[in-house]
């Protein structure tokens, strides 16, 4: 199984790159695995406790388990792979099974930093996108989609967001195979990667 790390800040683009991806390329050749779906369960805590708590940190992120599972579909075996819920900020009892494929997308702001998954993965990419630009886009989305207010999601950039990019997020870019350009058209890196998935799955 060939692993595609996807890393880069908030709102730099990654979801709409695998989306991109995913339409190019079957989808019996790949699996998609987010960071999203491994944030640590909070069983017992407040709705207000967990509100406190900061995202954007590796902390939050069962990497243990995120590693158990790439090791396991490495394997050839499946994997009940786990879901979280943003409106509860916790796990769900809900899994999902998942049988391995030749190529699979790990994407998250987190994914590539730590050495455990960072090391799993064949070709890693950053969506690079500057911060004003990520912190519009986020804010855009967080009022329209999240029904949060503008206040608060100002006030969750400057105390978590941007702290945290600039500490485990940014670094990456000069430690990965390919830094892609969040603001402008996929189209050229889109078929740089397509091309390097159909040689793993042995496709002209």
């Amino acid at each position: 199984m060939y692993i595609i790390g996807i890393t880069g800040g908030t709102a730099s683009g990654k979801t709409t790159f695998v989306q991109q991806l995913i339409e190019e390329c079957e989808t019996d050749w790949i699996n998609i695995i987010s960071q999203d779906d491994y944030y640590k369960p909070l069983k017992g805590l407040s709705y207000q406790e967990k509100d406190k708590i900061n995202f954007d940190h590796p902390d939050t992120i069962d990497f243990d388990l995120l590693e158990q599972h790439l090791l396991t579909l490495k394997d050839g075996k499946s994997i009940q792979k786990p879901s979280y819920s943003f409106k509860t900020h916790d796990r769900l009892i809900e899994t999902t099974s998942i049988l391995p494929k030749p190529v699979l997308i790990l994407e998250g702001i987190l994914v590539l930093s730590i050495a455990k998954t960072k090391t799993l993965c064949d070709h890693t990419i950053f969506l690079d996108a500057p911060e004003y630009i990520r912190q519009e886009r986020r804010l855009q989305r967080d009022v329209n989609e999240r029904k949060r207010t503008p206040e608060s999601v100002l006030f969750q950039f400057e105390t978590n967001i941007h702290p945290m990019h600039r500490q485990f997020i940014e670094p990456l870019k000069h430690k990965v195979h390919q830094v892609i350009d969040g603001t402008k058209s996929f189209h050229s890196p889109l078929n740089d990667v397509v091309k390097l998935i159909k040689k793993q799955v042995s496709l002209p």
